[in-house]
């Protein structure tokens, strides 16, 4: 029995080592520009919800309080192979539908950014900001050997334009302060042409995803470095997943970011925000069997197969090798041509919804949650798995060395076997849920959601506030004009929200998107 007990020790400690194998954290930091000066001029935006109909959500870009502490840790998960966030049991990746929605912003069927495009003249840049071409001429400057205007220059005609209440004006000039600044960020209180290019396109989104993988693909190649890229949003994006749990939100055990998010299982993660409803997804471009994305410095593509989740489509296998192909480039050194093979893949875009990918039931089966698990186990992780806190036995005070060391032996027996039982147990569970969905999920999309909820939340008599009646202002709601509806009965308030007893209330667990920018 003791030759047994040591083995199994000897089993046990070389598993710890095995788990105890991490990779080595990166050093990473953030261009994040001061941005006072932009938010002063938020006083003179004259009709915010006006504002942002025709420009997107990107007054709350601005008052986004970005903890770099979490942002700091999110980065060091990131998988160059797969290019998304690897944690132990699921991924995450930020896709054109969900930046779209963030930023308020859609994704036009047209060409966006590729670099290819001519400068604008002065006289171009003039009449897109509404002011006199000598001016634009007069303080048109190179930096870093890109042409732009100094952000200096440009809050001056802002504040000019503000004070005046010359509508057009300002909003054009304050609009590309934002593209430069934050959206874009490049030199230090500079506007380039790039951002200059987007602008005169209103089509930033897939220059902004762009962006945000090939900086982090490439200072995680150089082992460090500064990440260029819409922090602000990608940030939003991120905690737009994390669970809503009070008990996680407030932290009263002042865990540290990475031990929070080790803890973390597919279980706590909030998956799905409904407003992605009726979208399709944009899951290939012409030749490539993912999506390629040019961004202000390269190119590089993402992988939307191993999103589907977040858009509320189950995640059922490992994926096949062809779809998470990689491909890279930098500006400027590309002897493959990519960029051209890229602008041409967007003029063919492929996407797929529920005909396709069949009823939304925003799932993750075991084939592809242990594929997932055993990338993680070989990409390592660079923090440690949390570990619960041991439980104390009563026992003998003191003990021969014997009896130490037989104690110990038990010790380590008896918690290989907890954690082999607990092992079981949760893959019955697993098993069990799994049974369940599939049980559940129904053919009707109209009904694919509601089947997954709890027979209370389903009864007819239960308010909810119609999707087509409210919107969303910048950290406030409003109602629009009530419509009348056939087949259910309406409760009007005082301030105007209609409430239905026709349809059912969903679940927090799939409509949790947290936009205010604090966490």
């Amino acid at each position: 029995m003791k030759k047994i007990f040591k083995e199994l020790k000897r089993s046990i400690c070389k598993f710890s080592d095995m788990e105890r194998q991490r990779r080595n954290t990166k050093k990473y930091n953030f261009r994040q520009p001061d941005l006072k000066e932009l938010r002063n001029l938020t006083s003179y935006v004259l009709d915010p919800l006006s504002f942002k109909a025709r420009f997107g959500k990107l007054l709350p870009l601005l008052t986004t309080q970005v903890d770099e502490g979490l942002m700091s840790v999110l980065v060091q998960f990131y998988d160059p192979l797969y290019r998304c966030f690897t944690f132990p049991d699921f991924q995450l990746l930020p896709t054109l539908e969900e930046y779209a929605y963030l930023v308020g912003i859609p994704i036009l069927d047209q060409l966006s950014f590729s670099g290819l495009e001519s400068i604008p003249t002065s006289r171009e840049i003039a009449d897109i900001l509404h002011i006199d071409e000598s001016l634009v001429g007069a303080h048109m400057t190179t930096k870093g050997g890109i042409q732009g205007l100094p952000s200096e220059f440009l809050i001056a005609q802002a504040t000019m334009y503000g004070k005046a209440m010359s509508e057009d004006a300002f909003e054009a000039i304050f609009v590309l302060l934002i593209y430069g600044l934050v959206l874009f960020p490049n030199i230090n209180k500079f506007v380039d042409v790039n951002a200059i290019r987007i602008f005169s396109t209103l089509n930033p989104v897939p220059t902004l995803l762009g962006d945000t993988y090939f900086s982090l693909h490439m200072r995680n190649a150089k082992g460090g470095g500064a990440i260029v890229c819409c922090l602000p949003l990608l940030y939003k994006w991120f905690i737009s997943h994390l669970t809503q749990t009070v008990a996680f939100k407030e932290n009263k055990g002042c865990l540290r970011w990475s031990t929070r998010l080790m803890s973390l299982t597919n279980d706590d993660i909030s998956w799905y925000n409904r407003v992605y409803d009726g979208v399709k997804i944009i899951d290939s471009c012409g030749e490539f069997s993912n999506v390629p994305l040019l961004g202000t410095c390269g190119g590089i593509n993402y992988n939307p197969v191993l999103a589907r989740r977040q858009l509320g489509f189950p995640l059922k296998d490992k994926p096949n090798n062809v779809l998470l192909e990689g491909v890279l480039f930098q500006e400027g050194k590309d002897p493959q041509g990519l960029k051209g093979r890229m602008v041409r893949a967007w003029r063919k875009i492929h996407r797929k919804g529920r005909k396709e990918l069949g009823p939304k039931n925003c799932v993750a089966l075991e084939p592809y949650t242990a594929w997932v698990r055993k990338r993680a186990s070989e990409y390592l992780m660079s923090y440690e798995y949390p570990r619960p806190t041991p439980l104390v036995e009563d026992g003998p005070l003191t003990l021969s060395d014997q009896g130490v060391e037989e104690l110990r032996d038990e010790d380590c027996s008896r918690a290989w076997i907890r954690e082999r039982e607990e092992l079981l147990q949760q893959i019955e569970e697993k098993d069990a849920l799994i049974e369940f969905l599939e049980y559940q999920v129904i053919d009707d999309p109209n009904d694919a959601w509601t089947s997954l909820l709890p027979q209370s939340s389903r009864q007819a008599d239960s308010p909810v506030l119609h999707q087509s009646q409210f919107f969303e202002t910048d950290g406030s709601f409003g109602t629009r004009e009530p419509r009348a509806e056939g087949g259910g009965s309406q409760i009007d308030f005082p301030n105007g929200v209609i409430l239905s007893r026709s349809e059912p209330v969903f679940s927090n667990t799939y409509n949790s998107s947290p936009e205010d920018g604090h966490f």
